[in-house]
């Protein structure tokens, strides 16, 4: 008889087992294929363009005025020897994307430095270094010696 087929001869031979080896598991066998990524990075770009950013506020004129008098309030109370202990919300552009994110900060002056225009906090610990804000980028300020500017009528 002829063969219509190729491989009808081995069609139907039992599959073969290593007598040396043992059998591979499903998981096993999935694992060697995981290492390949056809498009390196397309995670990563997914989640940073994911990633959420926030506009930064503009303050109005009268808004920076009175920043400005709370910071005039602090630079007198550092000129006296105090380390007024100050919260302020700020604004921390994003080094990848449009945008960025606020923050508050609560801690006690060291310094206002008006050539940089930074406030210069004093270190919570030995181990940590000076927290520096830019004052460009605060939109609060509140502390027990300025708070009294916000019920002001400007």
């Amino acid at each position: 008889m002829e063969n219509t087929h190729r491989y009808d001869d081995i069609k139907y031979l039992p599959h073969h087992q290593s007598s040396t080896r043992s059998h591979m598991s499903l998981h096993d066998r999935a694992a060697q294929f995981a290492p390949f990524a056809a498009l390196t990075g397309y995670e990563d770009m997914l989640q940073e363009e994911a990633r959420l950013t926030q506009r930064e506020i503009e303050l109005s004129e009268a808004e920076k005025q009175r920043l400005d008098r709370k910071l005039a309030m602090i630079s007198e109370r550092l000129s006296a020897g105090d380390r007024p202990i100050i919260r302020v919300r700020f604004f921390v552009p994003d080094e990848r994307k449009s945008g960025g994110r606020y923050e508050e900060y609560t801690g006690a002056i060291r310094k206002l430095n008006a050539f940089q225009r930074k406030l210069v906090f004093e270190p919570v610990s030995p181990a940590e270094s000076m927290k520096e804000i830019e004052v460009d980028r605060i939109v609060e300020l509140h502390g027990d010696s300025v708070d009294e500017l916000d019920t002001c009528v400007l």
